[in-house]
């Protein structure tokens, strides 16, 4: 279920609660290639068709930092549209490739919340945010800490 508007302050994530966001997005080969070269990543796995037609995969695969990068978006609108800012991503990890025409899901889980230790208008909220391509299979997942407004500080409307 997706969460966007006025439930999504830091007082409405319970622990243990799973979303599923609503939203997907088709990776493109723009998008791996584009974005991969901006950020100078040059390896032949995204880059090199003839080299990749002959490895496990066949083809070539979307660079991991793409990736995480859509499945956080895609979650980003239900789990952080009030962030005050966002403390950290850590344990990262690439359990399935990503290849050119995949669409990508996500899912949100609540792992912590706590009160921030120096500032009252905000909490923090850990996520384990994971991705899922179109056939169901786990391709990213991070965990995501964020500190999020508190609706009794910033004049949100009760639930």
């Amino acid at each position: 279920m997706g969460r966007t508007g006025d439930h999504n302050y830091f007082e409405g994530f319970e622990v243990g609660e799973i979303y599923e966001h609503t939203r997907g997005k088709t990776v493109t080969e723009t998008d791996n290639v584009l974005l991969t070269n901006l950020v100078l990543n040059t390896a032949e796995g995204h880059f090199n068709e003839d080299a990749m037609a002959d490895s496990e995969f066949g083809e070539r695969i979307v660079y991991g930092g793409i990736n995480l990068s859509i499945v956080c978006g895609i979650a980003s609108e239900d789990i952080s549209e009030n962030a005050i800012t966002e403390l950290g991503y850590d344990e990262v990890r690439f359990s399935n490739p990503v290849f050119h025409g995949d669409t990508l899901y996500a899912e949100s889980e609540v792992l912590a919340k706590r009160p921030h230790e120096e500032r009252d208008d905000g909490g923090v909220v850990e996520f384990r945010v994971r991705g899922y391509n179109q056939d169901g299979e786990q391709c990213v997942g991070a965990t995501k800490t964020v500190l999020l407004k508190r609706r009794s500080h910033y004049g949100g409307d009760d639930p």
